[in-house]
């Protein structure tokens, strides 16, 4: 088996669900089999609604199969944050739902019994240079009711400055809890939808209608409305797996520069961290840096797997969840999660669950995706303006550094091939793969991923294998050119 793959795709068989057999009704379609679209599915089939969840791939094989599994309210340092931009009222409903989804995903458990590798425990946010931070984000969890605690020692294997300690956290095995719920749904995979015209979603196999569509596709795959490619981009991080290293009873999260996140896992440690915006390059092995910092802090562990993620990041820290667009009724959206796909996913279910059957929810405004809190957008508005201006330039005018023969066996780079500028793989045996060197989602110029072998966009993160093949939305299709 592949040691670049989840601990958790490496014990959990999903089973497989057949491709669309052709056009369909339901109430209420979900297009995304991942955490958030089963969850969705899930709350409104326990409800009684007729639900239907189209997934191109296979469930739980794209996002969630690569998370570390985190279920918690604490989101780094994020209240002190929310406070200050949103306002406390705003800041008391992300806090509220957070909560909520947290003792949401225990209730499930406990409800059905299901077997998944739960764990309640504390989370910890950490600092070994400063308490400042934390102490900041104390009051501020303090003010909206958030059971937190300051201490100046952990459980780590080295000394911190303090840290900040939320009760009542969890964390379990995401692949088997998603197996157990998506049970009774109806569900289609390998099925991509393509195209959404009012009650009616276009797939090769089919036509779906429903009176309710949810986007549940980690990026939107529409553009327009919405815009969301202007309004995120993605962020990678890396995960080791180690034997022989310390057990630990809660889950940390390191809040200075290149700090780390910890977690165990029965006899594996999950050391997390390195991360940085997708399609940017990144000089130095993020894999390899992870192992350095494993072999300072575990000497003797030993790695059993490694694996990265991707993350959409909105402009502001929030998710947009809610109505796809105000001139949209009926299409749902659920995107943006940061770096907290497990309990953002509960609260988008509960969220649109509760809109889709007309009941109110106290904490929807804080999501939802028409707000624009210009304080907390400006600073990422300008950089990423940056990014999508770079990417589009080198799109139509990189000239390539060398060709074909130039190029070392086990390296990749935009070079030119045939008279044409292409991208280009070459494995350790010499052989050859080339693929269009523009993301065919927008047009931006592709970035070679060396830990990843894979073509990377710098401006919204779509990813693409050496061969072509699409990794990661929004592009609805690969970029292989033969």
């Amino acid at each position: 088996m592949n040691r670049r793959e989840s601990i958790w795709s490496e014990e959990t068989f999903l089973h497989f669900r057949k491709t669309l057999p052709g056009n369909y009704k339901a109430d209420v379609a979900v297009i995304g089999g991942g955490m958030a679209g089963i969850l969705t599915a899930y709350l409104l089939y326990q409800r009684g609604v007729d639900v239907v969840v189209l997934e191109a791939g296979r469930i739980g094989r794209g996002q969630t199969k690569n998370t570390t599994a985190k279920i918690t309210s604490q989101h780094g340092l994020i209240y002190h944050k929310l406070i200050k931009n949103f306002g406390v009222e705003l800041a008391q409903q992300y806090a509220n739902a957070q909560q909520q989804a947290v003792e949401m995903y225990r209730q499930i458990v406990n409800k059905w019994q299901i077997d998944c590798n739960w764990q309640d425990c504390p989370s910890y946010l950490y600092s070994t240079t400063s308490p400042c931070h934390l102490e900041r984000e104390l009051l501020a969890a303090e003010k909206l009711w958030i059971p937190a605690k300051f201490m100046t020692t952990t459980e780590l294997p080295f000394d911190v400055k303090g840290a900040v300690r939320f009760a009542n956290q969890a964390q379990f095995q995401p692949l088997k809890f998603l197996q157990a719920i998506a049970k009774p749904l109806t569900i289609f995979e390998n099925t991509m939808a393509r195209a959404i015209d009012g009650e009616r979603i276009y797939t090769e196999d089919g036509i779906v209608e429903a009176e309710h569509i949810v986007v549940a596709t980690h990026y939107p795959f529409l553009n327009v409305p919405g815009y969301y490619f202007l309004r995120m981009y993605q962020e990678r991080s890396y995960v080791l797996a180690l034997q022989n290293a310390q057990k630990l009873q809660g889950m940390y999260l390191g809040i200075d520069p290149k700090s780390h996140s910890f977690r165990s896992y029965g006899d594996v440690l999950l050391l997390g961290g390195e991360q940085h915006r997708a399609g940017e390059h990144v000089p130095v092995s993020c894999y390899d840096q992870l192992r350095l910092a494993a072999k300072q802090i575990y000497p003797n562990s030993v790695e059993k797997r490694c694996w990265s993620a991707q993350d959409c990041m909105t402009l502001d820290g929030v998710p947009y969840i809610g109505q796809y667009a105000a001139s949209s009724p009926g299409l749902y959206v659920a995107t943006g999660f940061q770096k907290w796909g497990m309990t953002n996913s509960m609260v988008a279910a509960v969220l649109l669950s509760d809109s889709i059957l007309g009941k109110a929810n106290d904490c929807a405004d804080v999501f939802s995706p028409q707000r624009f809190h210009f304080s907390a957008s400006v600073k990422n508005i300008c950089r990423d303006g940056a990014h999508w201006v770079k990417g589009m330039t080198l799109g139509f005018m990189h000239i390539p550094k060398g060709k074909l023969d130039q190029l070392p066996n086990g390296q990749g780079g935009i070079v030119k091939y045939q008279g044409k500028t292409a991208g280009v793989y070459k494995n350790f045996r010499g052989e050859t793969f080339v693929v269009s060197p523009t993301c065919p989602h927008l047009g931006c110029r592709l970035e070679w991923n060396p830990d990843e072998l894979s073509w990377d966009c710098p401006c919204h993160g779509s990813r693409f294998d050496y061969r072509g093949y699409l990794l990661d939305n929004p592009a609805m299709e690969g970029n292989g050119i033969g």
